[in-house]
C-alpha cells in the first residue's frame, strides 16, 4: 500500500502546494461550511489550482433518509455546483447496479476510464460523459467507519486526458478527500436520522446535548390529535405488511397537511398522530393553522377511493406541551408529556363515541374564535375537571 507521504514526495513544488492548500481546506474550513455545493466546488477549484485539468467532479453519499437513498453533487467548470436525491425506488436500483459506482464498492479499487475506448454499454454514464466531451473519468470509493459508502468522481474533457502525476496528485489527496466527505455525511446521516425518528424539534435538542433523564423543555402549542378509527377490526384479517401498508394510507392523509401547516408531527403512536404548532403571542395564528391542517386530512381521507376505507377523528386543543427524557439507565425515550397532551388525546377518544371527526376544546375554540357546537361538559379519563368539548365544520370557515 501506498502511504500519502510516498505520494506528496512524487508531486513537483508547485503541485505539491497545491495538495497542501487542498488537503487544510478539506480537513479545515470545510468542515464548517453549511453548504455542501460549496464545499465541492471549492475542492474543484483547489484541484484545477493544483494542476490537474479538471472539468467535472460529483460526490455522492448514501443517506439515512425516508424517501432517498442517496444524494448527489455535481461540480462541472463554468457551470458551478447542483445536487440531487435519488428516491428510494426500484429505478434507482437498477441505475446502480449498473454504475461505476457498484463497482468500486465491490472490488474497492478505483475505476478509470479512457472514454475514446470505452464501450457505450459498459455504464449507464458513459454515453452521457462522451456526448458532453470528456475523456477521461475517474472514479474512486469512499468506505465510512459507519459501514456506509460513498464515492468521489473525476473527470476532465482535456484531449490527452489526466496525465500519470495528475492521478498520483488525486491519490495523495485523497484519503483528506474521503475523511471530508465522512465527517459531513456521518453528522448529515446523524441529524436524518433522529429527525425521522423523533421529530424536528427534539433532533435539534439531543444534537445540542438534551440526552439526560428528567431535562424538560415546555412549549405553548395548538395540540392537534388524530386516529383512525376501528382499526383493530380493519385489520384483523390482515397480515403485518397489509396493516403497515394501511397505516402508511393514513399517515399519507394526515401528515403533510400539518408539514404544510407549519405544524410539527412530535409522535406516531401506532393508529394516532400527534403534532404541535408553536404559539405566537395569543396563540390565535397557530390555532388556526391547527385547524386548517385537520381539515386538510380529513378531506384527503374524504378523497380516498382505495380499500379499505377508514375514518378518522382528529381533536385540537391550547395549551402547553413539556418535551422530556424519561427512562432509566442507558435507555431513554425522548417524548411528549403533559395535561394538556392528555386532554387532547382524551377528546380525540370522543370522535368515535359521538361521531363527529373534529372536536375542539374550549379553550381552543376561545383563541381560535370559532363558532361549533357545544357536546357539554364531558368527563374524560385521567382528568379530574370536566372539559367542554365543541364539534367544528370541516368546511372552511368564509
Amino acid at each position: 500500500m501506498t502511504h500519502i507521504s510516498d505520494l506528496l514526495l512524487n508531486l513537483t513544488p508547485d503541485r505539491l502546494e497545491g495538495a497542501l492548500r487542498l488537503m487544510s481546506y478539506m480537513l479545515g474550513e470545510a468542515r464548517d461550511v453549511a453548504d455542501a455545493d460549496e464545499v465541492l466546488t471549492r475542492m474543484s477549484e483547489l484541484i484545477r489550482a493544483g494542476g490537474v485539468p479538471l472539468d467535472r467532479a460529483t460526490s455522492i453519499v448514501p443517506l439515512l433518509h425516508a424517501e432517498a437513498v442517496a444524494s448527489a453533487r455535481f461540480w462541472e467548470r463554468g457551470k458551478g455546483a447542483r445536487s440531487y436525491l435519488f428516491p428510494f425506488n426500484e429505478e434507482s436500483g437498477q441505475g446502480y447496479a449498473h454504475s461505476p459506482a457498484a463497482d468500486v464498492h465491490k472490488s474497492g479499487e478505483w475505476v478509470v476510464l479512457w472514454l475514446p475506448d470505452t464501450s457505450g454499454d459498459r455504464y449507464g454514464i458513459v454515453p452521457e460523459l462522451k456526448a458532453d466531451g470528456f475523456t477521461h473519468y475517474i472514479m474512486a470509493p469512499v468506505f465510512m467507519r459507519s459501514g456506509m459508502a460513498g464515492t468521489f468522481s473525476f473527470a476532465t474533457q482535456a484531449a490527452e486526458g489526466f496525465s500519470q502525476e495528475d492521478i498520483i496528485f488525486l491519490r495523495a489527496v485523497f484519503p483528506v478527500l474521503s475523511a471530508c466527505q465522512e465527517i459531513l455525511a456521518t453528522a448529515r446521516a446523524m441529524q436524518e436520522a433522529l429527525r425521522i425518528y423523533v421529530g424536528e424539534e427534539p433532533q435539534r435538542r439531543i444534537i445540542s446535548g438534551d440526552v439526560h433523564r428528567g431535562e424538560v423543555m415546555h412549549i405553548r402549542s395548538a395540540i392537534l390529535f388524530a386516529d383512525m378509527r376501528r382499526f383493530t377490526e380493519l385489520t384483523a384479517d390482515m397480515n403485518a405488511e397489509q396493516a403497515t401498508s394501511l397505516l402508511n394510507a393514513y399517515y399519507d392523509c394526515i401528515v403533510p397537511p400539518i408539514e404544510d401547516a407549519g405544524g410539527e408531527v412530535l409522535k406516531l403512536i401506532g393508529d394516532g398522530v400527534l403534532a404541535v404548532f408553536r404559539a405566537g403571542e395569543d396563540g390565535a395564528e397557530a390555532c388556526l393553522r391547527a385547524l386548517k391542517a385537520s381539515r386538510g386530512g380529513l378531506a384527503r381521507v374524504a378523497a380516498r377511493t382505495e380499500q379499505p376505507q377508514f375514518d378518522v377523528g382528529t381533536a385540537l386543543h391550547f395549551g402547553e406541551v413539556a418535551f422530556g427524557n424519561v427512562g432509566s439507565g442507558m435507555r431513554l425515550d425522548y417524548t411528549v408529556i403533559g395535561r394538556d397532551v392528555n386532554l387532547a388525546a382524551r377528546v380525540a377518544g370522543l370522535c368515535s363515541a359521538r361521531n363527529e371527526p373534529l372536536l375542539v376544546s374550549s379553550e381552543f375554540r376561545q383563541r381560535a374564535r370559532l363558532e361549533g357546537r357545544s357536546l357539554g361538559e364531558q368527563s374524560l379519563k385521567g382528568l379530574q375537571s370536566r372539559e367542554e368539548v365543541f364539534a367544528v365544520s370541516l368546511a372552511e370557515d368564509p
